[in-house]
């Protein structure tokens, strides 16, 4: 196999082939290339060593995923592990984003840490820095102990801030002298949205007519702003600890996770203009702009109106600068047109008072989040570019893009091709003047995903999910990916530069 590889890029340094047009070595030797996985969708072992259920647990065993799949086993990474981080180092991965399970940590929520679930976590970041991978990790993926949820409604309460503060707290004490990047909660935006206006995931809250199913409880109108709101609390609260307690010594970094769409005018008219700077305002401005200026957008305040929550002077301090950074989900650009506000109760979608579509031609997109819009690399790099100059060029990582199939192939090329033409997108945003520092594909391996369970594949690696042993093998983009960070100077051949028989790395 690596004489296959060397001879291939043999080849295209003579020029038998288009080359990919950029390389590693173009980077900045402080840019980052990985891949994540996060805690629930890869860990399984639910019910092990003490980890009590989260809200995920209770979501999936209620049915309530389309393919009535559950992440009790997942991809099995508490006992596999270690070999997986063998193919970690085997892809020739830089970094590695994973998320910690809070229920495993802490299992009543707050209070007594569970000592087996700090053993696995020390062991999964001593292995990776025994290989010179450098960890990056997210405090929170939308994994709630169900304690909490069940105590007192979760993120809809003020009393989180408390105990969300204590847990990160306790992450700091234990990982930080060997973690420096640090993301307090994932996809604010669409935890807020997912679970209080339209029900799609756990706790699964909304109100009629707003939510994906029947409602049954919950409260679309407000919830999502509450929920936001005091998500926005708890991460400030935990960077100010970390800043006072920890920074000095652990010289780390903390930021927060948005998911991303970037927004076209569907027409030039000054209506769809305006109408997509709201869009801007609603999905990145509702979160960011509070943690860098201290209060939400004009847009959103107007909108909402009094369904709004507002900080009050000292949270407003507390909140504002709280940013090291800015991290982002992006799969897909939308097509927005303004239409008007809409009378009586409205929900988040209809406050933005936008319409957004895939494309110029399809029809405006339901509440629910898109699964299947075309990729568009050009709108990585105009968002990128668009952060750094809406919020004072702060870093922003890409911390999950990917590209999913159903049909599990090895053979991905469509995968490969995604990766290239984002990684160039990215490098065009760095030469733009971006501060943009690193690039994670998601999924480092096919896993439990929150929107279709097994049904599509992101991975990386295989996962067989009908063999017992859940067997990893690479794809044609792990043999990509690992080629192109291997050879920093080289430019691999942009079609077909590694064959599909057989995989470098298996297991």
């Amino acid at each position: 196999m690596a004489a296959a590889v060397a001879l291939l890029l043999f080849l295209s340094a003579q020029g038998a082939a288009p080359v990919l047009g950029f390389t590693r070595g173009d980077f900045p030797e402080d840019f980052v290339f990985g891949a994540a996985t996060s805690a629930y969708q890869y860990e399984g072992a639910v019910a092990e060593d003490g980890r009590s259920p989260s809200i995920w647990d209770t979501f999936t065993h209620a049915g309530r995923m389309p393919d009535k799949s559950n992440g009790d086993i997942a991809a099995d990474g508490y006992h596999k592990y270690k070999d997986d981080v063998n193919l970690v180092t085997d892809t020739n991965l830089e970094a590695y984003r994973f998320s910690i399970s809070w229920s495993r940590l802490i299992p009543k929520g707050r209070g007594t840490v569970n000592p087996k679930g700090l053993e696995y976590y020390n062991n999964l970041i001593d292995e990776l820095v025994r290989h010179g991978v450098q960890v990056h990790v997210m405090m929170y993926q939308l994994d709630l102990p169900q304690v909490l949820e069940d105590e007192y409604c979760g993120w809809l309460n003020p009393r989180i801030v408390e105990d969300f503060t204590a847990y990160a707290d306790l992450c700091f004490k234990e990982f930080g002298d060997r973690v420096s990047y640090w993301t307090t909660l994932d996809e604010v935006n669409v935890a807020a949205i997912g679970s209080y206006d339209i029900g799609q995931i756990p706790p699964g809250r909304c109100s009629d007519p707003f939510g994906v199913t029947k409602c049954t409880v919950g409260n679309s109108s407000v919830e999502p702003y509450i929920a936001a709101h005091n998500m926005l609390l708890a991460h400030a609260s935990a960077t100010r600890l970390y800043r006072a307690k920890y920074q000095a010594v652990q010289k780390g970094v903390v930021g927060i996770n948005i998911y991303t769409l970037w927004p076209y005018p569907l027409t030039n008219s000054t209506a769809d203009l305006e109408a997509t700077q709201r869009f801007r305002d609603f999905y990145l401005g509702w979160i960011v702009e509070p943690l860098v200026f201290g209060d939400y957008p004009q847009a959103v305040k107007k909108n909402v109106g009094s369904r709004l929550p507002s900080f009050t002077k000292v949270q407003s301090e507390a909140v504002r600068g709280t940013l090291d950074f800015i991290g982002i989900n992006h799969y897909y650009s939308v097509y927005v047109n303004a239409r008007p506000l809409a009378k009586g109760i409205r929900d988040f979608a209809l406050d933005i008072s936008a319409d957004y579509r895939g494309s110029r031609t399809d029809p405006p997109i339901g509440q629910q989040a898109p699964t299947s819009i075309p990729a568009d690399p050009k709108g990585l790099q105009l968002l990128v570019e668009y952060l750094n100059e809406a919020y004072g060029n702060l870093p922003v990582y890409i911390q999950e893009t990917g590209y999913a199939t159903r049909n599990g192939s090895l053979h991905d090329t469509e995968r490969v091709d995604y990766m290239k033409n984002h990684i160039k997108s990215t490098l065009t945003a760095l030469r733009n003047g971006a501060n943009v520092k690193g690039y994670f594909a998601w999924c480092f391996m096919d896993v439990f995903e929150y929107l279709t369970g097994f049904k599509s594949h992101y991975g990386l690696y295989r996962v067989d999910f009908e063999d017992h042993a859940l067997p990893r093998q690479a794809r044609l983009s792990a043999r990509w990916y690992s080629e192109f960070l291997r050879n920093k100077e080289i430019q691999i051949r942009e079609e077909n530069e590694l064959d599909d028989a057989g995989s470098h790395a298996q297991q």
